[in-house]
């Protein structure tokens, strides 16, 4: 079994739908800890209703993002983590951290990388009025959402849709795909080997060389 740490800084939808296909056996992986750079996160009770250990490290108690990632990597490396995953954790990791665990640390992001890094992504999908949106999780590495791409899934944006449509919509792949792609890296199915993603011969890959999914939500 393996040993997960996850990394949240809100609501935490993405820690609930790996907490529920954990109960449900679908995960062979248990979550040693919750920690929250915002005590106020409403995934920290998810996880304390589900009696998973959590833990508060407050970004603004520290001088700088350098302090702040030392004693993160210094809580995280205390439960020797199989699987470090970021569910809508929203601070820049330096390479304190990411040089530590490469190849153990994992990030879902709402858009279809390269496009739209950082923030504010279903905004700019509207903007730009395009027709296609969805989201990658990748490997974590020094650059900012460049990491690997392990896999995506992608939805049609149609004529109606407004951001909270958008975002709910999204919502629903990311509590789909994130679990999955969890189940095959704690199954030892995917593995990063110098920066080359190695996936078993048994999982469908597409003409990106990543597992990509549509989805007709």
């Amino acid at each position: 079994m393996k040993k997960i740490i996850v990394l949240i800084s809100g609501s935490g939808s993405n820690l609930q739908a790996i907490i529920d296909q954990i109960k449900l056996n679908n995960i062979n992986a248990s979550i040693e800890c919750v920690i929250s750079n915002n005590e106020d996160a409403y995934g920290l009770i998810r996880a304390k209703e589900s009696y998973i250990n959590t833990q508060v490290i407050n970004h603004n108690n520290f001088d700088s993002r350098e302090d702040f990632d030392q004693k993160l990597i210094y809580e995280i490396e205390k439960y020797n983590p199989d699987l470090v995953v970021l569910a809508g954790f929203m601070r820049i990791l330096s390479p304190i951290i990411t040089s530590k665990l490469i190849g153990k640390i994992i990030n879902i992001h709402p858009s279809l990388l390269p496009k739209y890094p950082g923030l504010n992504t279903h905004a700019k999908v509207l903007e730009n009025k395009d027709i296609i949106h969805g989201v990658s999780i990748h490997y974590v590495d020094d650059g900012l959402d460049e990491g690997p791409l392990i896999a995506q899934g992608e939805i049609s944006i149609n004529a109606h849709d407004d951001i909270d449509k958008v975002i709910e919509r999204i919502h629903k792949i990311e509590h789909d795909l994130f679990p999955y792609i969890i189940k095959l890296i704690c199954n030892n199915l995917i593995t990063l080997d110098e920066n080359k993603i190695l996936y078993s011969d048994d999982i469908e890959l597409n003409d990106k060389n990543i597992i990509y999914k549509k989805y007709d939500i």
